[in-house]
């Protein structure tokens, strides 16, 4: 396991790769880590729907566990997800090895993939193929789309901060361990620790109320006015929480970037 200083420094290099891929390569591996997460989801919707009913919150628990092979997909195969280049791509910023227009638009396209990957998934994974459509699995995507939603603007940000501050520790933990096994675990306790609390994550919320919407749980501008909130509270839980508190205590200015 690396050192925290080390782990600044690592983080500095991947943030920079991030914004420096082409515009096709964004793209792709957008809509690669939209659908990751979103393919999650659906895992966490099919485990705990059938159970909810008997088992309540260990139900719920259950699905967190499955949530984080999402995730783990995208840093170990490949993919970019917004929340994480909202802690990779800030400190970079923060180290001064990149604009604050590269970051700009770094986020602008990586979002975009996303969103479009997440709604992929909740239309053809979920509501064509029937996974999402029909008994207790249209229930409880209906149910937790409308727990999203029913959040005030206020909760939706807080509860963005929590969610992001979780995914960007995941991500800081993965570039510090160093082995296959030790990043597949720096990422699922707190992955796993965000969803079973129930924080927002804005990229998740593109898939689960779309897929609501789908099945006439929903609507468009439900999802936009969750969406905003909740990724400005993504911004801050992994821009300020993890990024800049880290670098802040832990950067050194000779160290080599490697």
């Amino acid at each position: 396991m690396q050192t925290p200083v080390e782990i600044v420094a690592t983080s500095i290099h991947h943030g920079a790769q991030k914004v420096h891929k082409t515009l096709l390569q964004k793209l792709i591996l957008g809509f690669i880590g939209g659908a990751m997460i979103s393919l999650g989801y659906l895992a966490y919707v099919r485990v705990a729907s059938s159970m909810v009913e008997q088992w309540g919150s260990v139900a719920s628990f259950l699905g967190a566990c499955v949530f984080p092979i999402g995730l783990i997909v995208i840093l170990l195969a490949g993919g970019e997800l917004i929340t994480g280049n909202m802690m990779a791509v800030a400190i970079a910023f923060f180290a001064k090895k990149i604009s604050f227009m590269d970051l700009v638009k770094n986020w602008a396209i990586i979002t975009l993939a996303n969103v479009v990957g997440a709604i992929f998934v909740a239309y053809v994974f979920g509501h064509l193929t029937g996974l999402t459509a029909v008994g207790a699995f249209k229930t409880e995507v209906i149910n937790v789309a409308q727990l999203k939603i029913s959040a005030t603007p206020l909760q939706g940000f807080l509860s963005g901060i929590g969610c992001n501050w979780f995914v960007g520790l995941a991500l800081w933990l993965c570039y510090g361990a160093k082995d296959a096994s030790g990043k597949i675990l720096a990422i699922w306790f707190p992955v796993m620790v965000f969803v079973a609390i129930g924080f927002q994550h804005s990229v998740a919320n593109a898939f689960i109320i779309p897929a609501a919407i789908f099945e006439h749980g929903a609507t468009w501008l439900d999802f936009i006015k969750n969406f905003i909130p909740v990724y400005f509270g993504n911004i801050v839980g992994g821009a300020v929480f993890v990024s800049l508190f880290y670098y802040v205590v832990y950067k050194e200015k000779d160290a080599e970037i490697h």
